[in-house]
Parts: C-alpha cells; structure tokens; sequence
C-alpha cells in the first residue's frame, strides 16, 4: 500500500517555510514512524539529502572531534562519503539515532547560527539523555513529540477523507446525534484501532491484509525489543528494576484501584530503590502517567500529588500485546474480558489526550465517594472527564457537578458506548470521539452559551 499518512508531514513542511527556522529535533518511541516520515519529507522537498545513522553508521561519531564549526564538520562527513554534495539553501541533513552521538547535539548551535542548510535530527527518547541534549542545544532547536498513529490518523490509513472526519466534528459541535449506520461503522473502526493500536508497520498490515493475521506477534515482538532497548539504554539505573516496574504495568491497570505501587512490583521494594525508573519510563515515550490531583480544582500543574500516579500503555494495541492472547480473540469477538475491560477502554482514552497534547490527571478521594478518570480544563473551567466501559451510573460526576465545593467545574463529558447527548450538566460522546476533543473545547465557550445558556 502507498505511504502511510501522518500529522508531522503537514507540521515539516510548516517547519521548511518557517522564517526563524531552528534545527528540528524529531522525537518518540522506537517503530512509530519517525524515520521514514522524515525520509518521504526530504525525498519531496530538497534536491540533496544528506542522511546519517550513528547506529547504523558508527563511523560518523567522530565528525565532531575536531570542533563544531559548519565547515570543519562537513570536511569530515566528505572524508567519510566524498560523494556527499552539500549545496547551501538546498540541501537537509538528517541526524538519525540522536541518542547514539550527543555530541551531534552540541554541533546544532553553529548549524543554526550558520543557517545554510537545513537540519533535521530524529532519536528514540528511550536513548535520549535529553537534559544533556538541554545543556548542549538550548535555543537554537526546535521539539516535536512524535506519537504512534492516532485515531484520525487510523482513519486516513482505512481511506476516509478530511471532509469525513470533519461531518463527525460538525456532529459533535452542533451535538447532532449520529446515525445508527454511523455509529455502528465507526464504533468498528475504534474496535480494530483499540486491538492493534497505531504502530504504523502493524496499521499498514492490518489495512492491507484486512484482518489481524500476525498482528498479535507484532505487538508482542515490539515489546520484547522495548525490553531489549531498556537493558540497552537505562544507563545509571538498576534495568532490572526497570523491566520489573515495565512488565508489571499490566497488573496495576487490571486492578480496580490502578495506583501504581512500588511494593506490589517487586517483595520488599523500597520506594528510594526504585528512584527515577518510572520517569525513565515515561521519558522514554512508552508509557503515560496520570498524576491524582489533591483537589479537583484549577490550576492543573500545580495541584497534584507526585508520589500518587496510574501507569498506561503509549499505544493501547501494545497493552493487548502484552496480555493473554486470548484478550485480543475476546475483543474481536465483544466477549467479556473481565478486569481488563475497564482499563483498556481508560488506556485507549489516555492515549488519545496524550496525543493532543494534554497532560494527564485523576481524583480519587479518600473515602473513594468520588473518583474521576481525567481532567482537562477549557478557557475559563475544569471539566472532569468519565470513562464507561458499561452504561453504569454516573455517580462521581454528578456530584462533581452538583456540588458547590467544587466552583472550577460546570460541565463535565462522558465517553461510552453511547450517541453524542447533552443533559444540562454533561456532554456525552461515543468512545471514538476523543480525538477530536481538543478542538471541541477551543470553541466550546461560544457553544455553550449560545446554545444552553450556561
């Protein structure tokens, strides 16, 4: 099939005609697609590419031993390739494997300052020591946080068009219920997204093939590699103390509470002992954290508790990889998957906050007389979010609602099995239309109150 399309085509070349352009730096997990987006964008933009590996291709980690001017370190890339032409406002070049040459970061401020060619760095954050990348880099690069596939991009991968994705938001926006054939249909494309989730080399073999054949294999092969890259990668820390808080994430999510406790990875852990492996972890890209709140009340940043935390796959299709096999069989199949319903539906729905960008937090109290699955916050309002993996009782989220002890709430949204709906207090929407919800609540202020008056 023809290449998979994803958001950061659209983001580089915003980046190539951008007037303070600053060297890029790509970032993400391992195998969500960084490399070859970046490969197809220069292929189609630049008449010279100049492309180096520094895993691949260890021969070019000392192009920064003699300094970091611009011209000393292309002399040296030339003694390595003379056939390399560099050819000044035409030419990229393309640093991949970032984490295997730091010193590649430093070069990025002559490069900058020189601004004849283009630059473009890509690392796994799994290899990325990124305050030293911080301390040799700082001002003269630009971020982008890269992602496996997203629903929408999903989407693209099946054949729906722009004008398709944006009749679901016209729906959301105007609170138009969806058809019965359009909620069936979609309902069946987030099924196949939950169960292989958004790598792209396991997209592009369901969409091709059409059903999940090797799918499960996939899924379980990328997670042995990531516990291969730990072992690699986990410098200054015990890896195996790592693998044990990786491996046990699974075991947290199938409990009803889902906080995550050092105690219960290993007999006799000690919190000091396990100092910095979760945030190795999620600087890595492969899991998420959610932060429990002390108070369900604005600000976000600064009102939550660190030591308080639930652990989530990045990418949900590699928490079904990492259950029994018989969990993505039951998927297909609507079976009951006990314990794990719950937390795949909370997973997946992380996921899709992660990925536009949102921080993630809950609450629970400490009586449990209210716990909320995630916060995000609109212009002027907190906005608990509800989760239903059945079409139980919306208890906690009316009372965060109804209650005048919570003044930052108005409104809140849930996400189920269900049609979009409005009742006076909370906004309800299927599962699939989470991607979507950044951009619902950048207009939900004018929505609201033109159409209910709140």
């Amino acid at each position: 099939m023809d290449r998979l399309k994803r958001k950061i085509d659209n983001y580089l070349l915003e980046w190539k005609d951008s007037e303070d352009k600053k060297p890029l730096i790509v970032k993400g997990a391992r195998q969500i697609g960084k490399t070859e987006s970046i490969r197809n964008f220069a292929k189609n933009n630049y008449k010279n590419v100049i492309e180096i590996n520094f895993v691949l291709q260890k021969q070019y980690k000392d192009i920064f031993d003699d300094g970091y001017e611009v011209d000393t370190i292309l002399k040296n890339i030339s003694l390595r390739n003379p056939r390399f032409e560099f050819i000044p406002n035409e030419t990229l070049i393309f640093f991949d494997e970032l984490q295997d040459c730091i010193n590649c970061a430093t070069s990025l401020k002559a490069f900058n300052e020189d601004g004849r060619y283009d630059v473009i760095c890509s690392g796994s954050l799994m290899g990325i020591n990124y305050k030293q990348i911080e301390s040799n880099s700082v001002g003269n690069k630009i971020d982008y946080n890269m992602h496996s596939m997203d629903f929408e991009e999903f989407l693209w991968a099946k054949g729906y068009k722009e004008e398709q994705i944006e009749d679901l938001y016209e729906h959301m926006q105007k609170l138009i219920p969806l058809s019965e054939t359009e909620l069936n249909v979609m309902f069946q494309n987030f099924k196949e997204y939950m169960i292989i989730g958004g790598m792209p080399a396991i997209v592009s073999k369901f969409v091709t093939q059409k059903n999940y054949s090797g799918t499960l294999d996939m899924q379980k092969q990328i997670l042995l590699d990531y516990e291969e890259d730990i072992t690699k990668y986990a410098g200054g820390l015990d890896q195996g103390k790592v693998l044990n808080v990786y491996r046990k994430i699974p075991t947290f999510l199938g409990n009803e509470n889902k906080k995550f406790r050092i105690s219960k990875v290993e007999n006799g852990a000690r919190t000091r002992e396990y100092i910095g492996t979760v945030d190795w972890l999620v600087n890595s890209g492969i899991i998420n954290i959610s932060y429990c709140m002390e108070n369900p009340e604005l600000p976000l940043g600064g009102n939550y508790n660190p030591d308080n935390f639930r652990l989530y796959f990045s990418d949900t299709g590699l928490l079904i990889g990492s259950l029994d096999d018989e969990v993505q069989e039951d998927l297909r199949n609507n079976k009951n998957f006990n314990t794990y319903k719950g937390a795949i539906y909370e997973n997946i729905i992380a996921d899709m906050l992660v990925k536009q960008g949102y921080q993630l937090y809950f609450y629970k109290n400490k009586k449990s007389t209210i716990e909320m699955d995630f916060f995000v916050r609109d212009k002027d309002s907190l906005i608990p979010i509800e989760v239903k993996a059945n079409d139980g009782t919306t208890i906690s989220l009316n009372n965060l609602i109804n209650s005048d002890r919570y003044k930052d709430i108005k409104y809140g949204i849930k996400f189920g099995y269900k049609n979009i709906g409005f009742n006076g207090k909370f906004y309800t929407f299927p599962y699939f239309l989470a991607f979507l919800l950044k951009k619902y609540l950048c207009n939900i202020n004018a929505n609201r109150k033109d159409k209910h008056g709140i």
